[in-house]
């Protein structure tokens, strides 16, 4: 094990951590990222860390969560654009309890789907070449 994180090759990164950190940026909550600390081995885990100022050394790698997709991934729904979609139904009555129940809909389903479009690898500012991807869990 070393400080130097350029022998990274392998990350696993848990499907949840992956997911609350997409959630996390496209709510434009705080900077949420997956991170990986010293010491540092060949493969490792990356795990769930909002940004913070003073509790990060030089040495600790950051992962943006849309490095992790590739380009067709689907967006976030947002609720407005879910509040659209759902008026846009002729044969449904737009209500704020049938909103919430729609839209809570497609984040599950944004949820299962954007799992199929996580990358194999990817290219990490602080490695040499290409780190692979192993997702954790469902």
């Amino acid at each position: 094990m070393t400080p130097d994180p350029s022998v990274l090759r392998s990350l696993a990164i848990s499907a949840e951590d992956l997911l609350a950190a997409m959630e996390a940026h496209a709510r434009g909550g705080p900077a949420t990222v997956l991170r990986v600390t010293p010491p540092f081995s060949g493969r490792m885990r990356a795990r769930l860390h909002v940004v913070q100022t003073d509790d990060d050394t030089e040495e600790t790698v950051h992962i943006s969560p849309q490095t992790l997709l590739d380009e067709d991934a689907p967006a976030y729904p947002t609720p407005d654009e879910t509040a659209d979609e759902l008026r846009s139904h002729e044969e449904l009555e737009y209500s704020v309890d049938c909103h919430r129940e729609y839209h809570e809909q497609q984040v599950e389903d944004w949820r299962a789907a954007v799992l199929d479009h996580v990358v194999d690898a990817v290219r990490l500012p602080e490695v040499d070449g290409d780190v692979t991807i192993s997702l954790l869990g469902p």
